[in-house]
């Protein structure tokens, strides 16, 4: 499930503790991870509030290190500290910043780093992705790889990475179409 160049993070109660939530909620993780050190996944479908559970319980029970993105106002004493700790990175979401020049820089000081990001934004249904995980992906040069979530077989689907084509409509349509086509979320009339 995990390779070489998986971040790592926790120990074996984090793990304990991440399957044992999984296996109360009765989810299975399928697949397995690519052999990359720098990595962005999207993850899909997010229909509830439940998914964040479901994610940090995964990601515990492989012992897997992402790191997310949060502004970084949230970022305050006592816990800025705490959601570093959990991954996140703080993004200055100002008018005259990038935010893709921000997390090309992160890449670059980091050496072995996996960001998560959630394309549609919103737990609610959407027509279409925010296009923001494909402009980093082409700033950064860093490959996507694609995790589904699938309630019906209570699965966390580590599927694929995703070959771009660099045309950003045609790219999101098929990512889109591809999470629509194989996913099903938690709360089905939100995906």
């Amino acid at each position: 499930m995990v390779s070489p160049s998986t971040p790592r993070m926790g120990n074996r109660f984090s793990r304990w503790l991440g399957q044992t939530i999984m296996n109360m909620m009765g989810w299975t993780i399928k697949g397995s991870f690519p052999d990359e050190k720098k990595l962005i996944i999207i993850g899909a479908p997010h229909t509830s509030n439940w998914d964040l559970i479901l994610a940090m319980s995964a990601m515990l029970s492989v012992g897997l290190r992402f790191s997310w993105m949060m502004k970084k106002e949230a970022f305050f004493w006592p816990l800025g500290n705490l959601w570093k700790a959990l991954g996140g990175i703080p993004i200055d979401r100002g008018g005259d910043v990038d935010v893709v020049g921000q997390i090309s820089e992160y890449f670059e000081n980091n050496d072995n780093v996996w960001i998560g990001l959630t394309p549609e934004g919103t737990r609610t249904k959407v027509d279409s992705f925010k296009k923001g995980y494909l402009r980093i992906a082409y700033g950064t040069n860093v490959p996507l790889f694609i995790i589904g979530i699938n309630a019906p077989t209570k699965q966390v689907v580590l599927e694929k990475i995703w070959k771009t084509t660099g045309d950003m409509e045609k790219d999101n349509a098929a990512v889109k179409a591809f999470f629509d086509d194989n996913f099903k979320g938690i709360v089905p009339k939100n995906g």
